[in-house]
């Protein structure tokens, strides 16, 4: 096991993103993954690429440089995407995710995070685990999204 947050966030990162990957391709109907279920405002293929815009926002362009451009509109707008873009597209977030990680040092965990995204400056360190949290959050939404629709 990792000895560092930087470590277990990598694991947990790369555990979660390889979840939404499965969560993705158990969609029987293509269909579903686009349809807003009754009582809720995304549909599980947004939220996919909602959680794809944030991590490569966030963690893959913010510290690995990759030049990643956010359309946040798009991210809840865009439909009919392909699942097998969308995987593609998620295997590409694990890959610049880590990538973006391992450019973090360990004292960079305590100071601010580069960017102000709340309303007051977080740590780094604050942040990152935020966007963990974040990640497995939507990932249970999608994962209850997929068995709402598709269920009997």
């Amino acid at each position: 096991m990792a000895s560092s947050l930087i470590g277990v966030l990598k694991i947990l990162f790369t555990r979660d993103l390889t979840k939404l990957r499965e969560e993705i391709s158990r969609y029987e109907n293509e269909e579903n993954l686009w349809r807003v279920a009754p009582g809720t405002t995304n549909s599980g293929g947004n939220l996919c690429l909602h959680l794809i815009g944030n991590l490569n926002t966030y963690i893959a362009a913010e510290f690995g440089g990759t030049g990643y451009v956010r359309d946040r509109a798009h991210e809840f707008a865009g439909k009919d995407i392909p699942v097998a873009e969308l995987l593609v597209m998620i295997d590409r977030t694990i890959v610049d995710v880590n990538k973006g990680l391992d450019e973090v040092a360990e004292e960079q965990l305590l100071q601010d995070y580069p960017q102000l995204v709340f309303a007051e400056k977080t740590t780094t360190e604050y942040f990152l685990v935020h966007l963990a949290g974040h990640l497995s959050y939507h990932l249970g939404q999608i994962n209850y999204h997929r068995r709402m629709l598709e269920a009997g």
